[in-house]
């Protein structure tokens, strides 16, 4: 499988793995990378590095929208080959050593096989290590609050809901919102194209998933970077208000 990379703005590249998403952040030879995707992407995540011209080595960190297994695949390879340090919203920290698990189960998944388009994604999870652990070592909250001092300028953002910790990252100058699970733009099991939350059983609290939307409402841009689906461009606000609409 050859990753799909899509410049999006200047020095900032959405990448579509394995029916997951990832980002690079490129400021001169230096990156920040934003997720990670699924075990089995790791080959089309080093050559999504090596396609905008950049290396392992050059990473400067790696920051994860929330420690699900499609999203937090090659962290520990990263940490532990390169010294990358891994950053995660403090709630997240524990998750991403895998003292609790706060992901969908495979009993859960089956019992919504009868759904369109579920048991098909579940043996694609299977193929790409989706149920495979690989927690990271040593996770580090964010070293202050703000933008944070790496390529791109990324400002964390809190959005509990689908999972304690869930953060999105957004990019002011360059109008960006990497929204990760918090706000999608597509999904195999779901039906509908265009701003939504992923189907309820895969959020930990539904109820703080949808009230996060009002978070992701008020940041400015329009240009949104998911963790699943393609790039959505218009006003986030109008984005996340349209997923809370169709969240009912």
């Amino acid at each position: 499988m050859q990753a799909d990379v899509r410049q999006v703005a200047d020095g900032a590249y959405l990448v579509h793995g394995n029916n997951t998403n990832w980002v690079i952040l490129k400021d001169g030879d230096a990156v920040t990378l934003v997720d990670t995707g699924y075990p089995g992407d790791r080959q089309p995540l080093l050559d999504s590095l090596a396609a905008v011209g950049s290396a392992p080595e050059a990473v400067t960190a790696v920051l994860i929208t929330h420690a699900h297994n499609d999203h937090l695949g090659s962290a520990e390879y990263l940490r532990s080959t390169y010294g990358t340090p891994v950053y995660l919203h403090k709630a997240e920290v524990p998750h991403a050593r895998r003292e609790f698990l706060q992901q969908v189960s495979v009993g859960a998944v089956l019992r919504n096989a009868w759904r369109p388009g579920v048991v098909p994604w579940l043996v694609h999870v299977l193929r790409v290590g989706g149920t495979e652990q690989h927690p990271v070592g040593a996770p580090e909250s964010f070293p202050g609050d703000g933008a944070l001092d790496l390529p791109g300028r990324p400002v964390p953002v809190h959005t509990p809901g689908h999972t304690d910790g869930h953060t999105v990252y957004h990019l002011p100058h360059l109008g960006i919102v990497i929204s990760g699970d918090a706000l999608v733009s597509g999904h195999p099991t779901a039906r509908l194209r265009g701003p939504q939350l992923l189907p309820v059983m895969f959020d930990h609290d539904r109820a703080r998933t949808v009230a996060s939307l009002e978070l992701i409402a008020q940041l400015d841009g329009d240009t949104l970077l998911p963790g699943h689906g393609p790039v959505h461009h218009g006003p986030v606000r109008e984005a996340a208000e349209l997923a809370r609409t169709r969240a009912g």
